[in-house]
């Protein structure tokens, strides 16, 4: 995944964000927006994201990730850069794991 204009982002989303259908969500998110990654639940209750894609795809991603699903609340999102590398976690033959 070295294409031209894709980025890969590392996010760490703080908040009311487990047991609030977060990573179902974004899963849905991602698809609906055509990105791959995978996402998990974090120990303290974080929720860890790492997703790819064309810039304006993983720019609206990260804005829906801000509000959530409904029953989510989020206090704080962490954003770094991240590599192709990372989304080697995902499940193989899927292009966005949870």
């Amino acid at each position: 995944m070295n294409e031209p204009g894709t980025v890969v982002l590392h996010l760490l989303v703080r908040g009311r964000v487990q047991g609030v259908g977060y990573r179902g969500w974004s899963e849905h998110e991602a698809t609906r927006l055509g990105l791959q990654g995978w996402v998990r639940n974090r120990v303290g209750g974080a929720v860890e994201i790492v997703v790819a894609g064309p810039a304006e795809h993983v720019e609206a991603f990260v804005a829906a990730c801000r509000r959530g699903p409904f029953r989510a609340r989020v206090d704080d999102i962490a954003i770094d850069q991240a590599t192709a590398r990372e989304l080697e976690h995902r499940r193989p033959g899927e292009r966005f794991s949870v």
